[in-house]
């Protein structure tokens, strides 16, 4: 059986397992979102003890994730970013396989997304089911950048796709909320957008994922504030670039996070990638290249299997194999080798990971409690279910292309 062949029984099987299941599902912050959690995890709680405590509960959580779900009776939710996910997940699949079944589950998800919005001052937002906690507590429901850009991308491609202007109009209102963002001018000509309206903050993957969207919405509409403004924070986020290609999870002014991991640099590289298509820009292709060798050296092991971080194998996280699927085969416009590593990837991945009845396990980890590599088998719909499906099914749109 070919390469192909495999992916899509995966893709179907995968949606054999949510029809099954609806689109509501566990997330790994979920649990985090209970209150007592945010006490445990807030701002001041940093003694010692708190952080002994943080660690042997966050240590419980991911080795017994389905036993501490069934303890503090958390309930399954639809998220609206797994369902922008598989808004665009579906309507691929739909455009792999001409299958009109795949355009109406595609629509639907459209439409929970129009019914389900987040309460905004200007322009259309979401945001996530459960409370989370960074700097503050951020309550559920808030809109923010990076789901909010997820779902703007399915009305995108809906336009893209049908023409239809009405799909483009979603996509103004949505630039309008993510305009409205707070931004923090770094220099004359570098910004960064924040993640949420609540205070400012400097994230170099939500950072482009706000720029992207409002650059290929401004270039569609002639919006030349939002095109100036998405080229300021790209001149941002490539002026924190690292030598070696690498780029850290958030920039300065902030204190550095020191976080080099395996998703979010995709995350980057992707965005630059459109970002260079959309501007033609030699510092973004610059910056593209130096990322693309650091990812691709230092991320992976044999090409195939995803690091969480540059020296750290473990976990190796289903978040990381869709994003590296994801990845690889849009960037092989320009490195071709990479829709081979997006490949390699797909098939590693959906050896391990898939389960029989569809769904893709949460990831391999290895616990201070069990001291062996193991699976954890939750199925989380937003960070596994819903990026595999685009993944996977974006991987069989390139193949195809290239075969063409």
């Amino acid at each position: 059986m070919n390469s192909e062949q495999i992916i899509l029984d995966s893709i179907l099987t995968l949606n054999d397992w949510l029809e099954q299941n609806g689109w509501s599902g566990y997330d790994p912050y979920d649990i985090k979102g209970e209150r007592w959690m945010i006490w445990l995890t807030r701002k001041g709680n940093h003694s010692k003890f708190f952080a002994i405590l943080r660690e042997i509960v966050f240590e419980l959580f991911y080795t017994f994730p389905k036993f501490s779900r069934k303890v503090f009776k958390i309930k399954p939710q639809i998220n609206a970013k797994a369902m922008g996910l598989f808004a665009s997940g579906y309507l691929g699949l739909y455009q792999a396989i001409q299958n009109e079944e795949y355009l109406a589950k595609s629509s639907c998800c459209i439409d929970w997304l129009l019914n389900h919005q987040s309460k905004t001052k200007i322009g259309i937002g979401w945001g996530y089911p459960f409370d989370w906690q960074s700097r503050e507590l951020i309550s559920r429901g808030t809109p923010n950048g990076i789901v909010t850009t997820v779902a703007g991308e399915a009305f995108w491609r809906w336009y893209k796709h049908t023409g239809d202007k009405k799909y483009l109009e979603v996509c103004k209102k949505t630039g309008l909320f993510l305009a409205s963002l707070p931004i923090k001018t770094v220099e004359e000509d570098k910004i960064c957008f924040s993640y949420t309206p609540l205070y400012v903050n400097y994230i170099h993957n939500l950072n482009l994922f706000v720029a992207e969207f409002l650059l290929k919405v401004g270039l569609e509409t002639n919006n030349k504030e939002w095109i100036e403004l998405a080229n300021k924070a790209v001149n941002y986020t490539i002026s924190c670039r690292m030598e070696n290609g690498a780029f850290d999870y958030n920039g300065p002014p902030e204190k550095p996070a020191n976080l080099i991991d395996n998703y979010h640099t995709g995350f980057v590289l992707r965005m630059l990638f459109s970002i260079y298509k959309l501007t033609n820009r030699k510092d973004v292709l610059e910056s593209l290249r130096k990322g693309y060798g650091f990812y691709k050296e230092k991320l992976f092991e044999n090409y195939q299997i995803p690091r969480l971080r540059p020296h750290r194998k473990y976990r190796i996280d289903i978040h990381s194999c869709s994003e590296s699927i994801l990845c690889f085969s849009t960037l092989s416009e320009i490195f071709p080798e990479a829709l081979q590593y997006a490949e390699s990837i797909a098939k590693w991945t959906i050896e391990n990971f898939q389960d029989e009845s569809g769904y893709f396990y949460y990831g391999i980890l290895k616990s201070r409690f069990i001291g062996i590599p193991f699976k954890s088998k939750i199925a989380y719909l937003r960070w596994g279910q819903a990026w595999m499906l685009p993944a996977l099914t974006n991987f069989l749109l390139v193949k195809g292309k290239n075969a063409g």
